[in-house]
């Protein structure tokens, strides 16, 4: 949820040329509607605790990893992990690199 929320904020405020709201509708349905797939728990709550503590990851990137791992992703792209780390089968890329 957090992705999807960071996202839809930076595209329809933050962009030089923002989405306006018919298109961040779009792109939430074509695009984001994935990341719906897992929803918030006490047991994804209790894992992104774990996963901060194994490898002191902040909340909310632990957070990040757990929902990446509960639905069964093997590749998490994202600029804030170190690229190439192996976690539970899930491997970190960095878009950017």
């Amino acid at each position: 949820h957090q992705v999807v929320q960071k996202t839809l904020n930076v595209v329809t405020r933050k962009l030089p040329c923002p989405m306006s709201s018919k298109n961040a509708q779009r792109f939430l349905q074509r695009i984001l509607s994935p990341f719906g797939r897992v929803m918030p728990s006490l047991a994804l709550y209790q894992r992104g605790l774990d996963l901060q503590a194994r490898y002191d990851f902040s909340f909310y990137d632990a957070l990040i990893v757990a929902a990446a791992l509960e639905s069964a992703s093997t590749r998490l792209y994202t600029e804030d992990l170190q690229h190439g780390q192996q976690i539970e089968g899930l491997l970190v890329e960095n878009p950017f690199k």
